[in-house]
């Protein structure tokens, strides 16, 4: 298996597929309130960062990583499934890492949601804890975030 982790510069057709399929799959499990998916076009902004997994050369997963004063965030993170369990969630999860690291951020941070407890053991396993609601989530109504999980990564210092 050959699996590459190429950067997204515009929302083509890959792209809106794969968050097309993550947005169906979060829409039958959680209310609209309680989505905080970034959308195409935001995902392609100047602080985002956007990635496709390819398996094979085949679209297999996405994710990316935006910036923010004092934090990194994993954003729209999905792996297709036919392509679950064969590391493609593993590399992609430690690219975005590498990627907020390497652009000197001290501390990585997502949100997921309870229904989700796949994505909440990789990134356990990938040493990330449960922790407060942070930035715009922090001000949103109880009701918007109760389905809500929060983690965080620290980075050790380089000095």
């Amino acid at each position: 298996m050959t699996l590459t982790i190429e950067r997204a510069h515009a929302p083509d057709d890959d792209v809106r597929a794969l968050v097309g399929e993550l947005d169906a799959w979060l829409a039958q499990r959680y209310n609209a309130e309680q989505r905080h998916g970034l959308s195409l076009d935001a995902l392609f902004e100047p602080h985002v960062r956007f990635f496709i997994a390819r398996r094979n050369g085949d679209a297999a997963g996405c994710g990316g990583v935006a910036f923010f004063a004092g934090y990194a965030e994993i954003k729209r993170m999905y792996v297709r499934e036919a392509a679950r369990g064969t590391g493609v969630a593993h590399v992609l999860l430690a690219h975005l890492e590498a990627e907020a690291r390497d652009s000197g951020a001290m501390v990585l941070r997502l949100e997921t949601g309870v229904l989700q407890p796949a994505a909440r053991s990789l990134y356990a396993r990938a040493g990330f804890v449960e922790c407060a609601a942070f930035g715009p989530y922090a001000t949103l109504p109880p009701a918007s975030i109760e389905r809500s999980i929060f983690m965080e990564k620290h980075f050790p210092s380089s000095s």
